[in-house]
Order: structure tokens, then sequence, then C-alpha cells
């Protein structure tokens, strides 16, 4: 029997429409073309704008629901997804590696389908999925037993799919794939069981594996089923045989620059936590201890695999201040061409398009405790005595000093998407003011067990919020504005050309604010906790907006005390979708 299956529930309406097959030239054009939305990010720079200005600060609070879609049954938990829109369907992801085509018009679901997991997955941090990626006739989405699968458009069925990694090893796969020159490119997950970060480039038609490209040192690339070259160099930055099991998870997948034809993808925390056995925690002469390339950022040839750069934003990491945080490209006031990029680490950084390198960084959160600073290479300048203690050097041998670090390990931004306005030229950035208690504890690796060394406690650092939504000007790291929400923010942004900025909170708010102020215009209460990511597009004259409603993710079940001030929240599983009516357009 097989172990993927697919309800197929064909609308009549749906079944006589021809789709139009989606080309290199629709995704080039995903942010323009304000009819669908083709890509995650609203375009493959992962800006989230829309040029769209029907719906504006005037009329916004003239929004009203159009349908609502309930994702169903008793799989609930996170629903981070953001939705897909052409051809009058919308796509979308849910939790336990779901995907629906619904009727944009009616909300009516056309098909399902469900991968049938196996039993002993090991997903790090909820059983969530970030969406999928549309080319030709095909819809592509990843699987929590580190599976790709290939989807018709229309019917649902399986085209083809195939395995990423071994999910009994700790792998699973979360990130909407991308794709670039009919290649679909993924990322893998599952940082804290050892394994080593790589990114994928399948051809879209039939599923074969162009190329590979491990992102820690040592490790070989491939190119059509051929070694190619080497990750940097062995044992330059990491001492013995510790590369082998280095970490570096490429959990959040990439974005594009088709400016300079490059890939962009963040790598993630290296392996174990406990950095003195990575000899990253007393600095050495040169970079011995810097483990490359984990908390990092790699520019990427798109037809090769080949590493064009690399910025490496957390050298001798020991919080678990991951550096998958998307980058996005933009062009400032001056006409430069820019990467932004929020670490979790809390620093804002600026980097050269053209070449990775650093150009200006600025902290986005109220307290930095691990580092005084950046340097003028880019470099943190580290306050060692808030490095979590050696537990060799311990009395009892067993766990090192503790110390308090901020931001927490979920960081100052975690996963959830900023934005960028073409409009203001700000940043829009999701982000958590908490701290942890952190100690490190001798670990050793076995294969599909967890690889950590550490052992925390998140706390919340205010009385008055955790959560901060920040307008950040990224020429200067001024904070414009600021919106305080009082349980931790978890979900992505979105900004339009009408001057709003739309995201969701905990607390089941869907908010529209003014982006040069920060004022609600406008909210909507979804029933649950939002940690979707929001999109707009054009129908019939109408701008509509959508966001998926269900909490979830990693605040509830790594959050410490954290955890406990929000346990209160409910689950859920709806996609809202809204409308401005075209009487109520030009309507104050």
């Amino acid at each position: 029997m097989n172990r993927f299956i697919a309800t197929v529930v064909l609308t009549t309406l749906a079944a006589g429409v021809a789709q139009a097959d989606v080309t290199e030239t629709d995704l080039a054009n995903d942010q323009t073309v304000t009819t669908s939305v083709l890509t995650n990010g609203m375009g493959r720079h992962l800006q989230r704008y829309s040029p769209l200005e029907t719906l504006n600060k005037d009329n916004v609070a003239n929004l009203v629901p159009a349908w609502a879609f309930s994702l169903g049954g008793e799989k609930q938990r996170g629903q981070e997804a953001q939705p897909l829109v052409h051809d009058g369907i919308m796509y979308v992801t849910g939790s336990y590696s779901r995907l629906y085509a619904i009727d944009v018009k009616t909300g009516k679901e056309i098909w399902q389908y469900d991968a049938r997991l196996p039993e002993g997955i090991l997903p790090c941090c909820d059983v969530i999925n970030r969406g999928g990626a549309i080319y030709g006739d095909k819809i592509f989405f990843g699987t929590l037993d580190a599976r790709i699968v290939a989807l018709d458009l229309k019917t649902g069925d399986v085209v083809w799919r195939d395995k990423i990694a071994n999910y009994k090893e700790g792998y699973s796969y979360t990130a909407a794939p991308l794709i670039v020159n009919g290649l679909v490119i993924t990322g893998n997950s599952g940082g804290e069981f050892g394994v080593v970060g790589e990114v994928q480039a399948r051809d879209a038609d039939t599923g074969d594996v162009v190329w590979t490209r491990p992102v820690i040192e040592g490790h070989m690339g491939t190119l059509n089923g051929e070694e190619s070259t080497m990750t940097g160099t062995l044992n330059a930055t990491w001492p013995g045989d510790m590369w082998k099991t280095g970490g570096g998870a490429t959990w959040l997948g990439g974005s594009y620059d088709i400016d300079t034809d490059t890939l962009i993808f963040g790598t993630g925390n290296p392996a174990p936590w406990n950095s003195h056995l990575r000899n990253a925690g007393t600095p050495v002469e040169g970079n011995k201890g810097d483990n490359l390339y984990a908390a990092s950022r790699l520019g990427i040839d798109p037809a090769t695999g080949e590493i064009k750069w690399h910025f490496q934003t957390t050298p001798r990491e020991g919080w678990d201040y991951d550096g998958v945080n998307e980058v996005v490209a933009y062009t400032d006031a001056d006409g430069n061409k820019r990467f932004g990029t929020a670490d979790r680490n809390g620093f804002f950084y600026v980097l050269n398009r053209e070449d990775g390198s650093f150009v200006d960084a600025h902290p986005f959160v109220k307290d930095i405790t691990w580092a005084s600073g950046i340097d003028e290479t880019g470099r943190p300048i580290f306050v060692e005595e808030n490095r979590p203690g050696n537990p060799a050097a311990a009395a009892e041998g067993n766990k090192g000093q503790t110390v308090f670090s901020a931001p927490g390990f979920l960081g100052g931004k975690n996963w959830m998407p900023m934005a960028f306005s073409q409009k203001t030229g700000l940043f829009y950035v999701p982000s958590n003011e908490w701290g942890m208690d952190i100690w490190n504890e001798p670990i050793s690796y076995k294969k599909g067990a967890a690889y950590l060394g550490s052992g925390f406690t998140i706390k919340p650092m205010y009385e008055d919020h955790i959560g901060s939504l920040k307008a950040i000007d990224p020429a200067t790291g001024e904070w414009v504005w600021e919106y305080k929400n009082d349980a931790p923010l978890w979900g992505g942004v979105m900004t339009t050309a009408g001057g709003l900025v739309f995201t969701g909170t905990p607390e089941g708010e869907f908010l529209a604010l003014d982006d040069a102020t920060g004022e609600i215009l406008w909210s909507f209460q979804t029933g649950s906790g939002i940690v979707g990511q929001p999109i707009t597009w054009e129908q019939d004259g109408e701008q509509y907006v959508a966001v998926m409603s269900g909490w979830g993710g990693a605040v509830p079940l790594w959050g410490g005390e954290v955890a406990s001030k929000v346990n209160y929240l409910n689950q859920g599983g709806l996609l809202w979708t809204f409308r401005l009516p075209k009487q109520l357009a030009a309507a104050n």
C-alpha cells in the first residue's frame, strides 16, 4: 500500500479551469504581479512587500472576513505556513505535513494531501510546516520525515518524492522549498541531533538530485552524481573529528538574489552546544575555534552548489544563536545593493550583495550580554565571562558555571520573517526581549539522540512585554517605532505600498499597523495564536489578505518560564481570508 495518500475532492469549477504552468519568469516577477502569490516571501528576495495600495491607511478599517477554512481533525499544533495563490486556487500547508488546495472565491476544499508519517520522527520544535513552492504544473513541499514531495497542482496526486536525509538520525524538513531555474532547492532540519547541514538541488520535473552542498568544513559536495569539491578546509576551524557531526542545519530555507545570481542560505548552530568541546570556549590564535560554516550566511552558485562567499555572524558560538535567519535583498537610499538580516544573536547586519562582505551592524534588542558590540570586520566583541562555563573545569566535572545570557537561545529573532518596505526603506522586524540561564554539560554523540551538552531556562526580561515589533532604519540602526506585545511574537510580517504593516500575535489578534508610526489601524481576533505568515493579492478588482491562525511552534515546547506565561493560549487551525469590498475601498 502506498505510504502516502491524497484525498481528492475536485469541484466542478476547479476541474473545468485550465491552469497555466508557472515559469521562471513568473517567479522572478512574483512581487510585481499582484494577482498571484507564487513564492515564499512574496518574491524570492523575501521582502514580503506588496505594491498594492487599494487597501491603505484610510480604508483598512473596512477590511472584512471573506471566508475561513478549517484544517480540521485532531492534527493541530502550530500553523506557521505562508499560503500561495495561483489561478484561483490557494495552496497552504498544515502541521503534520499536510497540504490543501482551496477555491479562493469560496473557501471550499478542492483536494487535500496527507503525508503518512512513520513512527519515530524527531522534529525539534513542533510538527509545523512553513509552506510550499510552485513551478510548472507542480507544487513542492517537505515532510517531517525529511522528504521532498512533488504533487500535481490540479489533483494533488504524487508526481515524485525523494528522501532528503534519514529521519532516524534526527533529520527532518519544515521549510518552504525554493525554485530557481527549474531546480527545487531545499535545506534540512535537525541541528540538535548532531546532523550536518546541507543544501540540495533537484530537477523539478524528475526529482533527480543535481547537486548537494554540505555546509560544515570537511564534507564533500556532489554535482551530477559525482563528488565535486570539499566544503572549506578540513580541520581549519574544527578540532579532530567533530566536523563529522558539526550541526549547521539549514532549517529555514533560503532566498535568491537574481541580480547576482546567488542563493543565500543561513546555517544553524554548531553541534554540540557545549562550545568548549569545539575549541571555541577559549579564544585561540587565528580562527581555529570558529567552527565554519555554522552560524553563518552562505552565498551559493545555484547551478553548481559551489560556495561563493560566507559571513559568520557568531563565530565560536555557544548560546544556540543559529545563523539561519532570512537574508533579504534590497537597494538602499544611495542605490547600493545590500542584504539585510536580523540574527538570532540580537544584531541586525547589513552586507554587500556582491560578495557578502560586512557593511554594518546594530543591535535590534535592548539587552545583549554575550557581546559588547560588533567590530569593523563584522566579528563580535565577546564578553567572555558571559560564556557558559567548561564542565571539565568544574569541581564535580558534570556541570559548568551557569551564566545569564541575553538574548535567550530562542533568539532576539527566531524563524519568524521580517518585511522590507520599498516605500519607507524600513525593515519591520518581529523580535523578542528575553534572556536565559545556561550551563554546559558533558556530552558524547549518539546517532538519533539529542546532542546538546547544555541546559537552559529561558526567562522574560520585562514585566510589560516580551514581543517587540520594531521598524528599523538599516542605514543607521535607528528604531523608528516599536510595538510591544505581552506574549512572544512568533509570526511573520508583511508590508504594503498602502502604508500598512500586517502581523499577528499569540493572543490571536491579526493586526494592521501604520508603517510610519506603528499605530494599530485595524485588528481582528482569529480565535487562536497567529504564528503564520500573511499575504495579500487582488482578484476581481478587490484586495485580499490571508493568514494562518493556530498557536504552537517552539515557544510552548522550549519556552521555560515564558511557556508557563502563555500556557492559557488555545490551539487552532484556521486559514482566515479577508477582503476590502469595492464599495468600501474609497470610504474612510
